[in-house]
């Protein structure tokens, strides 16, 4: 496999912005208490500092991916790490609560930029037979960062204090940004540019933050509404992008195109099913297991190192001629019994059957990412890669989003508002056994929907 120093660095550009992104979305977990303090700010008001950063990253994603086919997807990475950059910098000086959650909102919408474009632009500079292998490197970085950030940002927390998680990013940001300024070059001039339909953007925009705000709340009753209104608007987008003569979103793909809907349907089902494990595991491993936050990041880390290593295999059997939906199926698969191993956790359970199941799942993660986004990136023509990258994104939000908010509701429901230090052992051993039950059982459904997929279209890439 020979590659040119142009496709090398261009790799090192699109995956670290990546894997910057990810990590900033998990990294900044684990400092909430430490800002909490410092801005004295309540529990409401410290979640959105998460929050800003997802509804963002949801809102800008799948627009920017229909202008990136538009006007250049190589021009919306650039601007966008920009931007990134911009709104960590803002992030690292913020003077307060306030002021840090607009930051995270800026800095959301530059990563969206990036993130829906990357994969896309990956695709267009390496030959069909090498795709997978890069898109396996790139997604392995994007899980490394979710699921290092709560480790390096407890460090970084720990001894230099949490504005230095900023810092330090902005810095590696703004050396991305200038790499991919002269490097990735320009974008070939699009043919037959059509409108954008503002219509559409302003149902789906308006949907997502209704959605996100009302499961920010729950289970107050203007949360469950604020939910309902959300579905409504999303309805209305799907009816008006279906009538529309130029949407942001080609409904078409779900309706029309099988692999292009089961695939993009496994990614939500996915990232729904598993994003909440390192949240659970790590309050799991402090209250339960009596360990520092230190070496809870240790033990998480098998899941994100067993990925990393196996994450280009599996992009490079999917290149291969073993079918991508049995790697992913295979996968997905892991996942849902890792899960299901995690539902039996007991005050007993020891370290290492954790760090091993930790390993399964990572296994799992690695075979369904990288076969799965090839399998997307397949079923589409070329001229829709930065929509169909979008949308895949989109999934990923919005999946991370559903997970937290399951097991948020069921906090409410079965703890309250006691905090976690006091709330008694078997409590919460019923709360993680009942969350990875409910998660295993989503991810059951993982594995039909990606079965069912069908096969790959290996000609498309």
């Amino acid at each position: 496999m020979t590659w040119t120093h142009s496709q090398k660095v261009s790799l090192l550009i699109v995956s670290t912005a990546s894997f910057l992104g990810t990590f900033l979305a998990s990294s900044v977990n684990i400092a909430l208490p430490t800002i909490g303090k410092q801005f004295e700010l309540n529990a409401v008001l410290l979640s959105w500092i998460v929050i800003a950063f997802l509804l963002s990253t949801s809102i800008v994603m799948l627009p920017m991916g229909k202008w990136a086919d538009l006007h250049g997807i190589k021009k919306v990475f650039k601007w966008g790490i920009t931007g990134c950059a911009a709104g960590t910098v803002l992030c690292a000086v913020s003077p307060n609560g306030y002021f840090l959650i607009v930051s995270r909102f800026v800095q959301g919408c530059g990563y969206a930029m990036c993130a829906c474009v990357g994969n896309a632009i990956l695709v267009s500079m390496f030959p069909p037979h090498q795709k997978g292998s890069v898109l396996g490197i790139s997604i392995a970085l994007i899980y490394a960062g979710l699921s290092m950030g709560p480790l390096l940002g407890g460090l970084l927390t720990e001894y230099l204090g949490w504005r230095s998680i900023f810092y330090i990013v902005a810095v590696i940001q703004i050396v991305d940004a200038i790499a991919a300024f002269i490097v990735l070059g320009k974008d070939k001039p699009v043919e037959n540019s059509t409108p954008v339909n503002f219509k559409g953007i302003f149902a789906y925009v308006a949907a997502l933050i209704a959605l996100i705000y009302g499961s920010s709340i729950i289970p107050q009753v203007k949360g469950w509404i604020s939910i309902v209104a959300g579905a409504v608007l999303m309805l209305g987008f799907f009816l008006i992008e279906n009538r529309s003569k130029f949407p942001v979103l080609n409904v078409k793909l779900f309706t029309k195109n099988r692999l292009f809907a089961f695939s993009t349907l496994s990614a939500l089902i996915n990232y729904s099913a598993t994003y909440a494990i390192i949240f659970l595991l790590s309050l799991y491993l402090q209250k339960i297991k009596m360990l520092s936050p230190k070496e809870a990041g240790f033990i998480l880390l098998a899941q994100p190192f067993v990925m990393a290593i196996f994450s280009p295999i599996a992009g490079r059997l999917s290149d291969c001629k073993i079918e991508p939906r049995w790697l992913t199926t295979t996968g997905m698969a892991l996942c849902a019994l890792g899960l299901a191993a995690f539902a039996f956790l007991s005050e007993s359970t020891s370290i290492y059957l954790i760090i091993g199941v930790l390993a399964v799942v990572g296994l799992g993660f690695a075979l369904f990412s990288s076969p799965n986004m090839r399998t997307i990136m397949g079923s589409v023509e070329k001229s829709m890669y930065g929509l169909a990258t979008s949308i895949t994104e989109t999934m990923r939000s919005l999946g991370q989003m559903i997970s937290i908010t399951i097991s948020t509701l069921l906090i409410s429901m079965l703890l309250g508002s006691i905090q976690i230090a006091a709330v008694p052992n078997d409590a919460f051993m019923k709360l993680v056994s009942i969350s990875f039950g409910i998660f295993a059982t989503i991810c059951a459904v993982g594995v039909v929907c990606s079965y069912y997929r069908g096969n790959s279209n290996r000609s498309n890439i």
